[in-house]
């Protein structure tokens, strides 16, 4: 495993990467409503980050046909755009985006109410957001991977859902899966020491039943077993020698 530390200036290019997609999401999340379709999201989301003069990082990578992964309800991530896919009232839908700004990548998700949504997947949501922030506690020098891992296990469990296991988190920067991998369970050993300059993609993806998923005969979509609701959240951070820093969160 090599894990690269970054410099002063690719965290700098990092850092606009993660702000332009920080905005990418904001202004999808004002376009998902009863009646779009997910391919009308994706898009809305290319032209987008094109906007911004960078390059979507999910575009034909590994083959994938899309900027944007539109993930609903049962679909854990990497659901593909379809202008038959009309999101409706009720639905929960996660976006995954990833932004290269001048060789850098950010990648981040959300998971969004389509309308009105039940007060169990309002709270599967929150859950899984909240994992993250639990998890970025122990994201600091002094500290090892897995202890991130731990802390968003942990607070998953405590709240009565599962963690995939079959996905996890990863490094980035020039490319956008490096070294290391991130679980978002327990693991028996404790994973590399953090140290400033580490850049991290982490992704809790959090089941409302079983953690088992399955993959559908597209190759890409990943689906819980059960059927139960998914959802996911994702930000690209940097170790500091302090608290870590967000990067694909707007500051406000």
């Amino acid at each position: 495993m090599s894990v690269t530390i970054k410099s002063t200036r690719e965290i700098e290019l990092m850092r606009e990467a993660g702000r332009i997609l920080a905005e990418v999401h904001e202004r999808l999340g004002e376009i998902v409503k009863p009646g779009i379709s997910t391919k009308d999201i994706d898009k809305y989301g290319e032209e987008l980050i094109r906007s911004y003069g960078c390059i979507p990082s999910f575009l034909h990578y590994n083959g994938y046909p899309a900027s944007i992964c539109v993930s609903v309800n049962d679909e854990v991530v990497h659901g593909i755009p379809n202008k038959k896919r009309i999101l409706t009232n009720g639905d929960i839908v996660s976006l995954d985006a990833g932004v290269i700004y001048k060789g850098y990548h950010s990648d981040a998700a959300r998971t969004l109410a389509v309308g009105e949504i039940s007060e169990d997947a309002k709270r599967l949501i929150e859950v899984t957001k909240q994992s993250f922030f639990e998890g970025i506690k122990f994201a600091k020098e002094g500290y090892h991977l897995h202890d991130i891992s731990a802390a968003i296990e942990d607070y998953v469990i405590a709240h009565g859902y599962t963690c995939v296991r079959d996905l996890v988190g990863h490094g980035i920067g020039t490319e956008l899966h490096e070294d290391p991998q991130i679980p978002n369970f327990r693991q028996k050993r404790r994973g590399c020491k953090l140290q400033a300059g580490m850049t991290l993609a982490i992704e809790p993806m959090v089941n409302a039943g079983s953690p088992e998923v399955k993959w559908l005969e597209d190759e890409w979509t990943v689906v819980t077993s059960d059927h139960s609701l998914s959802a996911h959240y994702e930000n690209t951070i940097v170790i500091t020698t302090g608290e870590p820093e967000v990067l694909s969160l707007r500051l406000d």
